[in-house]
């Protein structure tokens, strides 16, 4: 059985994770120069965890994050969606990504991002979605910005005792205008 494709544009689709991308998840996911937002890559166990976290996401909600494919090549790029997290105790809706290091600087961040922009407004008729950013990531801010978010909040959040800062971007999606990527 086929993953249900959620989004498209001409370049790219996103589609349901499935048990079988467990392998192109990890070469993100374990990877060190990719994963140091998060303070080290990832254990197999823990892409395992954060796969099954997805695939719970899309039963409760109907959303979670999808994995981005190349239309031309079908090469697996990252993933892109919308989950919810917390940000000192309230529950946010918030659009997360990881792309391959391999796809850096092409542009996939930004148009999937900008593609879960378009479904949280129109289709899940959010008032309001975010993106938690380290503050030393600059690509990812600088990925929120061009897509109108702005910065609303600082937090920490703790790897594993150590307090790493986290910038909030938001957008107000009432007054979003759908855009074209």
């Amino acid at each position: 059985m086929a993953a249900k494709k959620i989004l498209e544009n001409k370049r790219f689709f996103l589609r349901e994770l499935t048990i079988e991308d467990v392998t192109e998840l990890g070469a993100i996911l374990q990877d060190e120069e990719t994963m140091y937002a998060y303070e080290a890559p990832f254990t197999k166990e823990k892409v395992q965890e954060w796969l099954h976290w997805n695939l719970t996401s899309y039963e409760e909600n109907g959303f979670g994050l999808w994995a981005i494919i190349d239309k031309a090549t079908q090469h697996f790029i990252g993933q892109c969606g919308i989950v919810y997290s917390e940000v000192e105790g309230e529950k946010l809706l918030e659009i997360g990504y990881l792309v391959n290091k391999r796809y850096w600087n092409q542009g996939y961040a930004s148009a999937a991002s900008c593609l879960c922009l378009n479904y949280a407004a129109n289709y899940l008729k959010a008032e309001r979605i975010c993106s938690i950013i380290r503050d030393t990531n600059l690509a990812s801010q600088k990925v929120a910005s061009k897509n109108g978010l702005q910065v609303i909040q600082t937090f920490y959040k703790d790897y594993s005792g150590q307090p790493v800062k986290h910038l909030v971007y938001s957008i107000d999606l009432t007054t979003y205008k759908k855009r074209k990527w």
